[in-house]
Parts: C-alpha cells; structure tokens; sequence
C-alpha cells in the first residue's frame, strides 16, 4: 500500500506581539544629554507658543474681536479690506486658543499621570505637536515618566495600561555587586499545543508583554544550549535559556557569567527559589519596594483597568480557551454537532408553551456551543459529503467499484482522496494525481455539484484524526482490514473524538458506533448511532455473526442496498483471545476495529505524544492530534441533555423605556444587522462595529473593554487592537455617546438604542392599554424584518449561543404574533390573523405553533384553495428542512382536522 505523506505542521511558538501606536512608551530612567536638548529646545517653543504669540498679537495686530467686527453695519454693508483681516486675526487667536488648550490638557496629563489624554475637540496635529513638546519637557523634571503617544485618540477614556515600575538602580547594583548574579528564564516545554512566546515570558516575568523587546535584545543571536541563536522575536524553542532584566520575576538567579548549558542542566523546570536565601531576600525586596511604589503611584482608573484585567482573567478561565482550542479546532465534528444540536432545538420549539422560551445552555455547555459556532465547518462539510456520493453514484453508473480509500485531506481548495490501488481514471470532476493514487475534487467543483443525498454514502467510515499545516486528515477506519491500535496518554480523548464526529458527520446513512468501557453518557448525542458497553465479550458474538465482505459491502453503498456500516472504539485493552478474534473478523468484514492498549499486529497504530501530535507510521501521517478531553467531552453531554429538555423556561424582563420615538441612533437586529442614524464606515470595518455595537446595546449595564474583547475576538486580541477597534467606534457614535463609568466599564447612552428593546416595550405597553393593545403589537411585529441577525459575518456571533437574546428574541416575536392573531381573529379579522402570524414567521421560522396558528387563521377565511396551498407549503419545507424531523404531530392532527382531504390529494399526486 502506497504511504503518502501529507503536508506536516510547522510548530514555532506563538508570535510575539508588537506594541501598537497608541501604546505608552517607556522613557528611559536616566537622562542623556540629547533628551536634556531637546527638552530645553521643546521648553523655549512652547514659552514661545504659549506666551510669546498671544503678547505678539496684542501688540502688533489687536484683541481677538476688533472693531470692524463689533460694528453691527458690517452685517448689512459691503465688506472691505479692514472686515477681512478682523476675520483673520480672530482666526488666528482661536487657532492660538485651541494650541493653548491642547497644552494644558497634555501637561495635565502628564504631571497626574492619567494615561491617555483627554482629546481637544478640532484639534488634529495640534494635539500631536503639543503632545510631543510636552512630552520632551516633562523629561526634563521626571525620571521613568510615562510618555502616552496620541497617534490614535478615543474620545472614551480608555483604562490605561500601567507599564510596572522599573526597580530603584542602587538597590539592583547592590545586589549583583554582591553577589554578581544575573536572572535568566529557561523557555519551557510546550503544554498540550501551547507554546511559550517572548510576549507570554515578558508579561509573566516583566508584567508587561509590550516589554519582550527589551528580552529579544539582551539575548539577540547569543548562542543558547542546543547551538542555535535567537534571530527572530516571534521563534523561540523550549531549552533556551534567557537573560532578562533585572527587575524580573518569576526567574533564576544564577552567576553572572555561568554558561547557559550549565544554567539548563541546573535548572530544566521552573522558577523554585530556596525559602530564605539571598536571591530570595533580594528578590521579595526589590518585589516589596516595586509593588508600594506601583500602589502609590495607581489612580482609581487605573485600579479598575487591573479589576478589568482580572475579571477579563476569571472570563476566560471560566469559558476555558480550551474548549475553543479543542472543540473549535474539530471542524467537521462541529459542522456535525451543530446540525444534531439544531434538529433538537427545532423539536424543543414544537413544544414550547407561551410565555416560555427554549432552555439554554449554560457555563461550559454554553461555552462548548460558541465553540462549535466558531469552529463548524458546514461548507467543507458539505463538500466532503456530496463530493462522495457524487463519486459512488458515478460509479456505480460506470459498473465500477469503489476503490479503497485509505485517507483524506480536506483544505480549504481540494478534497484529495488517497487510494488503493492506483486508478488514473476517476469520475469528472475528479481528477487523478500522483499516478492515480490520488483523487482530487477542487472546493469550488464541489460546491457546483447538485444535491444528492438520496445517493448513498461510499466512505461512512472516514473520521478526522487531526490537521496538518494545510487542512485536515482523515483515515478510513475499514480501509485498514485489520486492528487499528491507539497508545498514548490521552487514548481516551482520541476515541471520544473519532466517535462524536461518527456519530455526528454527514457522510454516511444508517450507522453502528459501539463504545466499550467509556462514553455512556454519549448516547446523549447520538442515541439512535452510540450504544456504549462494559466489556468486548458483550459485542464479539453479534459482530461475527453480522462479518460481510467489503466489495460486497461496497457495491451495495452505490447501488442502493446498503448495509448498516458498524465502528468498535475500545478504551478497553483486548486479551490475547479477544484479539485473535477482532483480527480473524476484521479481515473478512467492512467494519472499522479501534482498540487501545498494546495489540500485536496491528494493522495500523495511532500514537498520541504528550505534545498532542498524533502519528499513524504505516500511513506517513503526522498531524495535531484532535482530542476531546473530559472536560469537554462533559461540555458536550451538558449541552445535548439541555437541548432535550422540554419544560423550557421563563423569558428574561424587559428593562422599560422612557420613550418610544425614534433614537439617534438605532441598531437593529431585527433581521439584517443595521445602524441607524449613522453614516456608513470604512469598507471592511463595519460588520465588527456593528456587532461590537449590538453587544454593548444588548448589555446595558455596561461591558469591560478586555471582557469585550474577549466576545468580539474569542480567539485572542492584542490589547492595542481592541483598544484601537473601540475607539474607532467611539468616534463613529460621536461625543458621550460610548461611556466610561468608574470601574471601567463601557455602556451607550441613552440615545443608542435597539429595535428589540422598542419591540419589548411596545408588548410590554400592550398588556396595560387594553384598548390600543392590537395597535401597539402590530407597530411590534412591523418591526421585524427577518431572521435575527441575517446576513452575520463568517464566525462572528458566536457569543449567542451563551447568551439570552437569541432566545428570549424568537420566544418573544412567536408570543406576540399569537396574541395578535388572537384578537384579530375574535374581531372577524383573519386576514389580519395571518398577516401578523406571517409576520413572525420571517423571524421565528421554526416555531411550529406559529404554524399552528397560520393554518388556523387561514382556515378562518374560508378559502380552501389558499388553506391547501398553506398545507402543501408547509409539507415542503417539513419534507426538505435542513434540520429534518418532518412536522410537529401536533401540527400533521390540525392539518388532518381543518383539511381532511390533503393527505389523499398528495397521493394521487404523487401516483400520477
């Protein structure tokens, strides 16, 4: 069998970040003759500026307002010489004004040490060139200032960064004049698939990962244990050992002219400093002494941009970055998931009662879900999926059989398929490379190719161990022929994740997944494909009576009569016996054999390293491994029980509304996100503000940047990025429209507002004003215009599904559409009935009491030709819906009730 081996990963580390423009600049804490220059050069400008030009123009040129301006005949006659320079000269005083406030402002904020300055409204360069000769003179009074460049304004207050206080000199030279130490950071192992960064070193040892450049250019091309040299910021490899400055922590204290081999060989783990020694006293000193220094020196602002960073801190721990990294990275096990996860909810929605929504996720299950909603890949999906059968059934035309495919790779360009043996002549669009040993299907051939599903599934067997740098890989459990084998520490986590995505792909038709000795719980998910058991001794029997022959097994697929495709994954070892067996049966059977422990003569072995890389040596593959480790295998199970119950819960209560005329601005979520009242941003940046935007307008009581920062770019964001992203937004909004309050908290003004909170007050009203109630929820419904949120942008969003308002939103459109369509239809109004219920079907299109009650309220006008078309329509998109499930058996009892006849009618239709 040909071994063909994909495309590998390069594993670097993380690169590090660089400081953003609008980042604050760390000055030096000693003086040098140039910076003593320059800030006396910048002290005479300024005195010049400040004093020189107002004296100038006094005595030369006027007051601001001469007169020839105070003259009230200038308003009516003609306008001379004299008028124009008045103009002028005032012209030139408000210029010298806005200079003068743009000085005060920057020395204000340099002498309180506020961060960011305050923007002088008009101001452009202005501000800029007095930023830069305040900033110069400040130099002059003030060792270590922070110097906060304003390339980028935000007129919020953003909550500063405090760059941590440089130890005081004596005490540092002191301590290596004694002991003549230095501290250095061994660059430690990867975890899991998280490598260190000088960024990650700089903020765990410095406090500040803005500081990695100071590390690069202490050990830049310094020959480090293993030969090589640091020659590029964002490459660093575990062994390394790095001097670091002096005010570090979290580091060792070795002699300062120790060798770096030597420093490894004494230190391969982490910091562990021995209790009471003098690189400790030293250390808690110069720690103690930066610590009072940074307390005294922090402004209430600045104490809550740390809460922030804290409660930015216990966000992401509580949401795990793991669930995103593990769950997010199985793209098509997501696609999968998401698809199960929406055909339970649309079940939940046929028995949701009024006044109750769905029941939410919460916690991790919630957190699992936004995963999932990043990670889905449906479109490659869907390529995987109708790219096969295309294949079979072409096939199968031809009289071929398929060949054995023994793996996959999926991209973001082709689907390859690597075969046995060799054929140069697969169906078109598929084309043969490598001799024939590969099939390749390009993604935009197989977006082109028709929908069938109703061909069969040739490959059900094919499941994700992991990706390569360029896409993903797949193996054919049944191309093997014989025992696969999984060893490793995390053998669990592997077949977890081969049987969630088996249970969950599309790819395949009527399936088997037999667990044994774990994953119970994973009925959950799939229970008409999962059975989980204790023992092997429980299934050999009934998987030796059931052996057929793969070409027979094969043909069948394609031709129509299928065979029910069955997969064993075994965390349970095999004794010798059990063994033997599994090998006699997997020889003669299309069926896939997954077990763990050590089994001789295994046709392929599946290695899991600590490091999560995952080999098969057989097949040349070496990919990330993809795992499903007990945390989120239980995220998983959470959020599937969740979405089986079906008591459903309590709406959240609107906040009420002073007023329901027209906003500033309105943001409207209602159907395809829009802003109202604004004018249009730069191509490529509205979709982000406008999402940050309908999070902070649906979280009134106010988001942290950092926090913020976290839904809007779950995979992680540079600060400078965020900051800059809001301020942009800021200045979008305009003037005190985006706040700030005390503890750093962003929240809009009273004058942004959203079309669901105009929705919720409007019913809100409606249930006090019995006499304009109709009105009042007809104005609601006129509000809706689509889906919630149409039209969303690849990945973002995803913040939903851990959130209130998609849920509360579809409960409440479906609500007041029934209530509606109650009084119109008590009132003789039926057609009004079913234009408020149509209404809120474009929102709610899965509530089937809506369409309950859209049959109702057609049936009331008596029109049988337009209740059957009602009927049909409905049975259409039951019979097509992606989701599946058909209709609601409360909804096939009405149709049979108001219309008899439809049922008889479909037949004959479809005999003739």
């Amino acid at each position: 069998m040909p071994t063909r081996e994909p495309a590998r990963p390069h594993r670097r580390s993380v690169a590090a970040r660089p400081s953003g423009r609008g980042d604050p600049a760390r000055v030096p804490a000693r003086r040098r003759a140039a910076d003593v220059l320059a800030g006396l050069g910048a002290l005479v400008v300024l005195v010049a500026l400040v004093g020189g030009v107002p004296y100038a123009l006094l005595r030369f040129v006027g007051p601001p307002v001469g007169p020839a301006l105070t003259d009230l005949d200038v308003l009516t006659g003609s306008v001379g010489p004299s008028t124009i320079i008045a103009v002028l000269v005032l012209l030139v005083w408000l210029a010298w004004f806005q200079l003068f406030l743009c000085v005060v402002v920057e020395v204000y904020a340099g002498v309180r040490r506020v961060g960011m300055p305050a923007r002088v409204p008009l101001s452009g360069g202005m501000q800029l060139v007095a930023n830069k000769l305040v900033s110069a003179v400040l130099l002059l009074f003030t060792a270590g200032a922070m110097v906060v460049p304003i390339a980028k304004l935000t007129p919020v207050p953003v909550t500063p960064q405090v760059a941590p206080v440089a130890y005081s000199a004596p005490l540092v030279e002191q301590a290596q004049e004694i002991q003549k130490t230095k501290k250095v950071y061994v660059v430690q192992p990867p975890h899991g698939r998280h490598h260190e960064s000088l960024w990650e070193i700089a903020e765990k040892c410095l406090g500040d990962g803005r500081r990695y450049h100071e590390i690069y250019k202490l050990n830049q091309a310094k020959e480090q244990p293993d030969g090589s040299r640091l020659r590029m910021a964002d490459l660093i490899r575990p062994g390394w050992v790095l001097d670091m400055p002096d005010d570090a922590k979290n580091a060792h204290v070795v002699p300062a002219g120790q060798p770096r081999a030597e420093t490894l060989r004494e230190h391969p783990g982490r910091v562990d400093v021995a209790p009471g020694s003098v690189q400790e006293q030293v250390s808690d000193q110069a720690e103690r002494q930066a610590e009072k220094r940074e307390a005294r020196h922090r402004l209430p602002e600045q104490r809550a941009g740390q809460g922030g960073r804290e409660q930015a801190t216990e966000v992401r721990e509580a949401q795990g970055a793991d669930l995103t990294d593990y769950l997010a990275g199985a793209s098509l096990a997501a696609a999968g998931l998401l698809l199960v996860l929406a055909r339970r909810r649309r079940e939940q929605l046929w028995r949701r009662v009024f006044g109750r929504r769905i029941v939410r996720p919460r916690d991790d299950a919630a957190q699992a879900e936004v995963a999932l909603r990043l990670g889905g890949d449906a479109p490659g999906a869907r390529v995987l999926d109708i790219g096969l059968r295309h294949l079979g059934a072409e096939l199968a035309a031809q009289q071929r059989t398929p060949p054995t495919v023994y793996g996959a790779h999926l991209s973001a360009r082709t689907l390859d398929l690597w075969i046995h043996p060799p054929d140069d002549a697969p169906p078109v669009p598929w084309t043969a490379t490598d001799g024939g040993q590969i099939w390749r299907l390009p993604a935009h051939e197989g977006r082109l190719l028709p929908d069938r599903r109703t061909s069969g599934a040739p490959y059900p067997g094919l499941v994700s161990i992991g990706t390569d740098a360029g896409g993903r890989v797949l193996i054919d459990l049944e191309a093997a022929q014989g025992l696969i084998n999984v060893r490793g520490p995390q053998t669990t986590a592997a077949l977890a994740a081969l049987a969630v995505e088996l249970a969950t792909n599309l790819w395949s038709d009527s399936m088997r997944v037999t667990l044994v000795g774990f994953g119970a719980e994973l009925t959950a998910i799939a229970p008409d494909r999962i059975r989980a058991v204790g023992s092997l001794a429980e299934v050999l029997g009934e998987l030796e009576a059931d052996a057929a022959p793969r070409e027979q097994v094969l043909t069948g697929r394609v031709t129509g009569s299928p065979r029910r495709a069955h997969y064993l994954l075994s965390a349970v070892a095999p004794t010798h016996e059990e063994a033997r067996r599994l090998a006699l049966l997997a020889r003669r059977d299309t069926a896939g054999y997954v077990v763990a422990g050590d089994v001789p003569h295994a046709t392929w072995t599946l290695e899991i390293g600590d490091d999560g890389t995952a080999r098969i040596a057989e097949l040349g593959f070496e990919v990330r491994a993809q795992l499903l480790p007990r945390r989120h295998y239980r995220a998983l199970v959470d959020l599937f029980r969740t979405a089986g119950r079906l008591d459903g819960e309590p709406v959240s209560d609107p906040e009420p509304l002073e007023g329901v005329d027209p906003p500033a601005v309105e943001i409207r979520i209602l159907g395809p996100a829009e802003v109202a009242g604004l004018p249009p941003m730069e191509e490529g940046r509205m979709e982000l503000a406008t999402e940050m935007l309908v999070y902070l307008a649906t979280h009134r009581g106010g988001v942290h940047p950092v926090v913020l920062g976290g839904v809007l770019w779950p995979r992680g964001v540079e600060d400078a990025v965020r900051d800059t992203t809001i301020a942009r937004v800021a200045e979008w909004l305009g003037v005190r429209r985006l706040l700030t309050d005390a503890a750093g908290r962003l929240r809009l003004s009273p004058e942004v507002r959203t079309d669901w909170a105009l929705f919720r007050e409007l019913v809100r009203r409606s249930h006090h004003d019995p006499a304009g109630r109709a009105a009042l929820l007809e104005r609601a419904l006129g509000l809706v215009r689509g889906p919630l949120l149409a039209g969303r942008r690849p990945g973002g969003y995803a913040w939903l599904a851990a959130d209130d308002l998609e849920y509360d939103v579809s409960a409440g459109v479906a609500d007041a559409a029934q209530e509606l369509c109650e009084i119109r239809l008590a009132n003789g109004q039926p057609d009004a009935a079913v234009a408020a219920v149509r209404q809120a079907l474009l929102l709610a299109p899965d509530d089937e009491a809506l369409w309950r009650d859209l049959l109702r309220a057609t049936h009331a006008t008596d029109d049988t030709v337009r209740l059957r078309a009602v009927v049909e329509g409905l049975d259409r998109r039951a019979s097509s819906h992606p989701y599946g499930g058909g209709m609601a058996p409360e909804t096939e009892a009405l149709i049979q009730e108001l219309l008899p006849t439809w049922r008889i009618h479909v037949v004959r239709e479809s005999s003739a």
